[in-house]
Parts: structure tokens; sequence; C-alpha cells
């Protein structure tokens, strides 16, 4: 009989043993690993290294404001917010001071409270986390009911787009919302948890990205701005051209407010990715493409190729649906503006919002290249498309909304103070409702149930915790939006301009915003001037040679 004691022996010693020399001759003879022929077995410790390093940095390693796209402090600043509705910290600010950035200017008379325009005449029924206890090895928490105040803006203030253009003008009675996200670059549970919370906030609104509109959307009573691109999701024919009947249909819905023309987006000037993994039977339908293929979106419209056949389009879609009709942009320069904001004033038309994305935002995929290089971060955009509209005097004829990586009060607030009539975010919304920044979105492996149509995964996310969590982060913004208002000696956010705030370099030396605006409008003129030369050049010459 063999003894229990030999058979441990050989289990212990001699199966290891077995599988070293195993991997030892087959890390030796493999062509495709060259750290694995000079150092077989060895060299496997650095690919497990290698392989789990990310979240070692990330938990770890990375100081509290060091990991990108997202530091620890900006998932802790968007975290806080939404399950635990507190804002305060003690101690102080860990920001670095020295480095260069912009700053909110103080009134020395700030407006109390009951000054301050709000609407908080109806609360809100929300639910939020209570910590009891917390050890090394163990929270305790409890789910606790609450009544909050919504912090809406006051009927005069309200932002309304389309006032003038349209039979069905959008009243946005609060400075901000969620931007783009695809039905198919987020799940089912997402979409319906991101449409209950916003309608709990109220005042708020959510736009469906290029990826049509779904049961999801509706699954909420929200606002919701529904997104166009070049694909034409949700509002197209088999042969992909626009359905005017489907987009009448559309119009008709009462949730939807407005309709948005996606030209760009900040991460990826190009068309969409949708990998046949994520592409399921209902995001199919919601898209109107076939199931399980991979779909890559053009990267323009073939509707138009020039602004007085762009201008025909909107007309046709705001007169078809009635509703306000806008375009998502990424600005390069303020070359192209010159042009668009020209034709908006000789011709009186144009779009009723731009929505402005600025270079750092984000993407379920795109291409490393377009997401590092190409197109100006959000600051420089809302400047310029601000001081170009209002050169040709058309400033006060569309909306500019804000989006990429505005997550806290004080980035929106000098947003606002840049041109920005509203701010729209969508990856702060994804880690409200469990984001953990694995980078896995084009996988369609999310851990958390968040960028995934993959149902074991998305059983993670759990609507009925997470809406309520939607409803704190966004209703705390307002909330936190209102505070510096008020601190800056105003009675509403929407008053923020360039006065209200200051940049500073890194020796400490002082610039107004108001005084940057003012070169930004210096440099719009030269550029005017130079462009009224060469045509009157170019005139003289023709007569000249005629």
């Amino acid at each position: 009989m063999i003894s229990p004691v030999f058979i441990l022996i050989i289990v212990i010693i001699f199966i290891p043993l077995v599988l070293f020399f195993f991997f030892f001759i087959y890390d030796k003879n493999q062509r495709q690993h060259s750290i694995l022929r000079n150092y077989p077995v060895l060299g496997r410790i650095r690919y497990l290294l290698e392989h789990t390093g990310p979240e070692f940095r990330q938990y770890l390693f990375d100081g509290d404001t060091q990991g990108k796209p997202f530091s620890r402090n900006d998932f802790l600043s968007i975290i806080f917010p939404s399950k635990y509705l507190e804002t305060i910290i003690s101690f102080g600010s860990k920001k670095d001071f020295e480095q260069k950035g912009y700053f909110l200017k103080n009134s020395l008379f700030p407006k109390l409270m009951k000054e301050m325009k709000i609407d908080n005449q109806f609360e809100i029924k929300t639910k939020y986390y209570k910590t009891k206890e917390e050890t090394l090895f163990k929270r305790k928490e409890t789910f606790k009911d609450k009544q909050i105040e919504p912090w809406l803006l006051h009927d005069d203030n309200v932002v309304i787009i389309g006032e003038k253009t349209c039979k069905h003008p959008f009243h946005v009675k609060g400075l901000i919302g969620m931007s783009g996200m695809s039905y198919g670059s987020l799940g089912e549970n997402s979409i319906e948890t991101l449409s209950k919370g916003l309608s709990i906030a109220d005042g708020t609104w959510m736009n469906t990205g290029e990826g049509g509109i779904s049961d999801y959307h509706l699954a909420g009573d929200v606002d919701m701005i529904m997104q166009i691109g070049p694909a034409k999701f949700g509002v197209r024919t088999d042969s992909g051209e626009l359905d005017w009947e489907e987009l009448k249909l559309k119009g008709s819905i009462q949730q939807i407010k407005a309709f948005e023309l996606k030209l760009g987006q900040g991460a990826k000037i190009r068309g969409g990715h949708l990998p046949a993994e994520k592409n399921t039977p209902t995001i199919a339908k919601a898209r109107k493409i076939q199931p399980y293929t991979t779909v890559e979106s053009p990267n323009s419209f073939e509707e138009f190729r020039d602004l007085s056949s762009m201008f025909d389009f909107i007309d046709k879609i705001r007169e078809t649906t009635g509703k306000p009709v806008g375009i998502k942009v990424v600005i390069g320069d303020d070359t192209e503006l010159h042009s668009f904001a020209k034709y908006m004033k000789e011709t009186g038309r144009g779009p009723d919002f731009i929505t402005v994305d600025g270079g750092e935002g984000g993407s379920g995929a795109t291409y490393l290249e377009m997401a590092d290089s190409m197109g100006l971060p959000i600051k420089s955009g809302i400047m310029i498309t601000h001081s170009v509209l209002q050169h040709y005097g058309v400033r006060d004829r569309v909306k500019i909304i804000a989006s990429g990586k505005l997550f806290t009060a004080d980035k929106v607030a000098i947003a606002l103070s840049m041109g920005a009539d509203l701010v729209s975010m969508a990856r702060a919304y994804m880690i409200v409702i469990g984001c953990i920044g694995a980078q896995h979105c084009h996988k369609n492996t999310c851990p958390v149930g968040v960028a995934t149509t993959n149902p074991k995964l998305q059983k993670a996310l759990v609507i009925e915790d997470k809406k309520y969590r939607v409803a704190n982060f966004t209703v705390t913004l307002r909330q936190g939006l209102f505070t510096l208002a008020a601190a800056a000696g105003l009675d509403c956010p929407t008053k923020f301009n360039s006065s209200h705030v200051v940049y500073k370099d890194d020796s400490g030396r002082i610039t107004r915003l108001k005084d940057i605006e003012k070169d930004i409008d210096y440099s719009i003129s030269s550029y005017q001037n130079d462009l009224n030369k060469s045509v009157s050049t170019n005139t003289n010459q023709q007569k000249l040679s005629g």
C-alpha cells in the first residue's frame, strides 16, 4: 500500500518539477518572446508584473493626484457626493497651488443664501449611504432615505435653447447634464440607471449618444437630446440614408427635447466603432442594423459637405421635428469657426446650440494617436468658440454646451466663466454608477458591468442602488455651483463671466481671464483684417488681369 506521505511528496515536489522542466523547454524553444528564450520560466515573472501593473499602480503606487485619465482624488470627488451626499473635507486641499492654472475670484461682499435666485420649492426623494462603523477589515453602512433640495435655476434664469427658431424650445432648469454615451458602448443596465437617476434629479438632460434611442433611455422621465452621428443609427433606412419619417416619429416623443448632429468627438475625430460581441439584438434594433456584426461609422455625413448644405440639413431636421438642432464639434483652431460664424451672420441661419468637446474627452473605443493629439483641450475650445461667435454678432443665437472632464463645481464654474452656457459630462457619470477605470470598454469585459453588454457582467450593476447616486451627484454639483456663485457675489451661476476668473502662471503672476479674452479677440480681429486684405488683393489682381 502506497503511503499518503509518499503521495504528498510526489504532489509537492515531483509535479512542480515536471511543470518547471516542461515550461523551461517550451520557453527555450518558442520564437515569439525574446526574454523567455534567454530566461525561460523566470521571464514569466515579467509578464505577470506587466499584466498586474496597472492595478498595483492604481491602488498602491500612484499618488492621490497622479493617476490618468482620472486620479484617485478625481474618483473620490465624484464618488463621495454620489454615494454619501458629502462634499466636505478637512485640514486642506491636496491641490498643488504652486502649479499654473485658473482660479475663481471671490468677492469682498458675497451673497447670503437668502439672496440667491434658486428654485427649491419642491424637494427630491433620494437615498444615500451613511457609514456607521469603519475599521481596517470592515465597513458597516446603512442605506437611508432623505429629502434634499434640487437646486434648480429660478424661472428668470432658465436657459432656453431654440427660443426664436423652434415650435418646441428646450427649457433647461439646471446647468449640468449627461454627455453622449451610446447604448452599445454602455449596457442596458447602465442606460436605465442613468435615465432613472437623472429623472429623479430633475432639471437636467440625457444625451443618447449616436447609438439611437431604446426603451432603456425612456425608462426614466428625463429630458433627452438625441444625438445623430454620420451612420444615423436609429433614424436610418436599410441603405444607411436618413429616414425622415422615422425622424419625425422620434421627434414626437415628448422626452426628446432636441437633436444633435455629431461632427466630432474629443477622443476621436472619426466614426464610432461597435465590435460584434457588443452588438446584441436589442442594440441592433435600436440602431436599425444587423446584430452581431462589427460596425464602423463613417467619418462624416454624406448629406452635407459644406456650410450651405449643412445648414439646409439642420433646417430640415428642425422643420420636421419642431425641436432645436445642434452640432457637436471639436475645435482645432479658429479658422473654420470664422467661416461658420460669418455664414451664420450672413444667412440668419445655423444651429441652436454647439456642443464643444475637449480633446481630453473620453470614448469607449478610439485610436491612441487621435486621443493624444487631435483637437484642442476644452478651455481653449470654449474661449475660441465664444469669442468668434461674439465677434460676428451671433453669440446670442446659439448656446454653448461644454464637455471634457468638467466634473466638479469649480471646473464647471470656470467653464461657464469662459463662455459656456451649459456643461455636460460622460465619464463622471460612469464613475458614479460604478466604473473603476479598468479601461476595458472596447473589450466588452468591463468588470463592474458598466461598459459591457454581457448579461453576466451587467449583474454587478444594481439599478435600484446606483440610480440614487446619479441623482445625488447631479444635485450636489448644482448646489456647489450656487455656493461658488454666492462666494463670487452672484445670485445665480448663470452670471459667471470672464471677470470672475484669473490665471496664475508658474511664477505667481496673475492674468485676468478678461485680458486673455481680449487677446483672443485681438487675434480674431487680426485674422479678419488679413482675410479682408487677401480678398481685396485678389479682387484687384483680377481687375488688372481683366
